[in-house]
C-alpha cells in the first residue's frame, strides 16, 4: 500500500508544471501555498497566463487533501493572484498593459475632484512662511555666503546639526555624523539602491509598496521580490522563506503606515523582521517620508538595529514637495559608500536648499503648520470613516492616504473609470504592485489635495453613492 501511495505521489510530481513545497512551514498549509504561489508570481517563477496543476493532481503530489488545495486556490483567487474558467482551469492572473502608471503631478481634470496624490494640504501659510525664512536667511550675511559655496557631499554641518536636534525632539534622535542630506526621499532610495546594491542583486519590499522604490530598483537593474504581506505589512515567516531560497541584500519598509494599504507595523514585527535581517545579514531601509507624530509613531529600525538600518527624511509631507530636501541616516560604516555615491552624482545637494528648509524646519511658524496639518488630517480621516465606513477603509490618523478595498463585483480599474465621471479622481493599486504581482480589488483615496473639507466630502459622498451602484457589465470577447 506504501509503494502504491509512493508511486501516485511519484507520478503526480512528475506531472506538474508548479510544484511547491511545503517544509518547515509555520503556517497553515492552505495559507503556505498561497504565500509561496504569490511568492513565485513576484520573482517570475510563475508568469501571467500559466496553468496552475488540477486539485487533484495537485493533492496527490504534495500528499494533502484536495480541499487544502481547494482553499488555497479560492484564497489566491480571492487576493487577486489567479482566476478560474471554465474550461481553461486555474491561471496566474494577466497584467492590464494598459494599467496606469504611478505620477507625482496631478493628472485630475480641470472640474474634478483630486484624490489620487499624497500632497501636503494647500495653504496660504506655505507660502507666508517661506517668504519668512527666506527673508531670516537673507539677513543673515555668513549663512547666505556659506550656501552659495561648494559644501561636502555628507552636507553643510551646521545644518546637519540643525535637522539632528530637530528630529531628536521629534522622539528620532540622531548624531549629526550619522546624516547626509539628499534631494528628497525619492532621491535616497535611488542613493541607497546604487551606491549599496549591485546590478543582479535582490531588494525585497511589502507586495505592494511605494512605486518611486519600484521604479528605482528597474531603473538600477534589480531583482525586486515581492514579500507577502498582513494586516501589519510586511510578513516575518513569508520573509524568512525567501531568505532561504535566495540572498536578499535589503528590505524596504514603512512601519508607520504602509503606502498604499496603511498598514502599520506593532513592536513584536519590527523585533521579528529586525531579527530575521540579522539571521541574513540583510539591511533594513525604513522610509519615514510619510512623517508621523511622535505620539503615534513606533520605535524606529534603526533604533533597534543601527548597524543594519537606514532611515529616510524628507520635507515633501511636512512643508512642501518642491523643496526636494531630504536626509539620509546610515551605519557609520556606510558613509564612505553613500558620500561616493553623491559625489558621482552631483557633488553634493545645494547647499542653499538645505539653508531654507532647515531655517523653516526649525522655526515656530514651522511648528503652528504642523499642528495644524495633523489635526485636519485626522479630521478628514474621520471622515473617511463616517461616509465610507461601511466598505472599512484603512487608514493611519496621521496618514495622507485611505486604503478601499472595493466589494464585488467592482474591479479597480472599472471604479478608477467610473470615479472620473463622477468628477473625482483616485488611483488603483497597479502601480504599487511589485513585479507580477496581481493587484488587488482596491484603490487609494487620498485626503489632502483638496484645499476645504467640503471640496473632500463632496468627493467621498460621490464615491460612496458609486459604490452602491452595479458596475457596467462588460460582454466578453468571443
Amino acid at each position: 500500500m506504501v509503494s502504491m501511495m509512493n508511486a501516485i505521489r511519484e507520478n503526480a510530481r512528475a506531472r506538474c508544471q508548479w510544484l511547491p513545497s511545503l517544509e518547515a512551514i509555520s503556517t497553515p498549509r492552505y495559507q503556505a501555498l498561497v504565500d509561496q504561489l504569490a511568492a513565485d508570481i513576484a520573482d517570475g517563477t510563475l508568469a501571467p497566463g500559466d496553468r496552475l496543476p488540477p486539485q487533484r493532481l495537485l493533492a496527490d503530489a504534495l500528499g494533502v487533501t484536495v480541499g487544502t488545495i481547494t482553499r488555497a486556490y479560492r484564497e489566491a483567487e480571492r487576493r487577486g493572484l489567479v482566476e478560474a474558467r471554465v474550461g481553461s482551469g486555474t491561471r496566474v492572473r494577466e497584467r492590464r498593459s494598459d494599467a496606469p502608471r504611478f505620477h507625482h503631478l496631478s493628472h485630475a481634470a480641470d472640474d474634478s475632484i483630486d484624490l489620487s496624490l499624497s500632497i501636503p494640504i494647500p495653504h496660504v501659510m506655505r507660502q507666508q512662511q517661506l517668504s519668512g525664512a527666506l527673508a531670516s536667511l537673507s539677513r543673515h550675511d555668513p549663512s547666505v555666503e556659506t550656501a552659495l559655496a561648494y559644501q561636502s557631499e555628507q552636507g553643510n554641518r551646521h545644518h546637519r546639526r540643525q535637522l539632528a536636534d530637530w528630529l531628536t525632539t521629534q522622539g528620532l534622535p540622531m548624531e549629526v555624523d550619522e546624516l547626509l542630506f539628499t534631494e528628497g526621499g525619492q532621491h535616497a532610495d535611488y542613493l541607497v539602491l546604487q551606491a549599496l546594491i549591485h546590478p543582479g542583486e535582490a531588494v525585497a519590499s511589502a507586495a505592494l509598496t511605494y512605486p518611486g522604490m519600484i521604479a528605482a530598483a528597474r531603473q538600477l537593474g534589480l531583482k525586486h521580490i515581492a514579500v507577502p504581506m498582513d494586516d501589519q505589512g510586511v510578513r516575518p515567516d513569508a520573509l524568512e522563506r525567501l531568505c532561504q531560497q535566495q540572498r536578499i541584500r535589503l528590505l524596504y519598509v514603512m512601519p508607520e503606515h504602509n503606502n498604499p494599504t496603511g498598514c502599520h507595523m506593532g513592536p513584536e514585527r519590527r523585533h521579528a523582521l529586525v531579527d530575521v535581517a540579522r539571521r541574513h545579514d540583510m539591511l533594513l531601509l525604513e522610509d519615514g517620508v510619510q512623517f508621523v507624530t511622535a505620539e503615534t509613531r513606533g520605535t524606529s529600525f534603526y533604533q533597534l538595529a543601527p548597524d543594519l538600518s537606514l532611515y529616510i527624511f524628507s520635507t515633501s509631507k511636512l512643508l512642501a514637495g518642491g523643496l526636494r530636501f531630504g536626509a539620509l541616516r546610515a551605519p557609520a560604516a556606510l558613509i564612505p559608500k553613500l558620500c561616493a555615491a553623491l559625489r558621482a552624482q552631483c557633488w553634493a545637494p545645494p547647499d542653499l536648499i538645505a539653508a531654507v528648509a532647515c531655517q523653516w524646519l526649525t522655526s515656530p511658524e514651522a511648528d503652528s503648520l504642523m499642528r495644524w496639518q495633523w489635526q485636519e488630517v485626522a479630521i478628514r480621516q474621520q471622515r473617511v470613516q463616517e461616509v465610507l465606513g461601511a466598505h472599512q477603509p484603512k487608514a493611519h490618523p496621521c496618514g495622507f492616504h485611505a486604503w478601499l478595498t472595493l466589494p464585488d463585483p467592482w474591479r479597480a480599474t472599472d471604479f478608477v473609470s467610473r470615479a472620473a465621471e463622477h468628477g473625482v479622481t483616485v488611483i488603483s493599486a497597479d502601480p504599487f504592485c511589485v513585479g507580477s504581482q496581481p493587484a488587488p480589488q482596491a484603490v487609494r483615496l487620498c485626503v489632502t489635495p483638496p484645499a476645504d473639507r467640503t471640496t473632500l466630502e463632496t468627493g467621498l459622498s460621490r464615491l460612496a453613492e458609486l459604490l452602491e451602484e452595479e458596475p457596467l457589465r462588460v460582454s466578453p470577447m468571443v
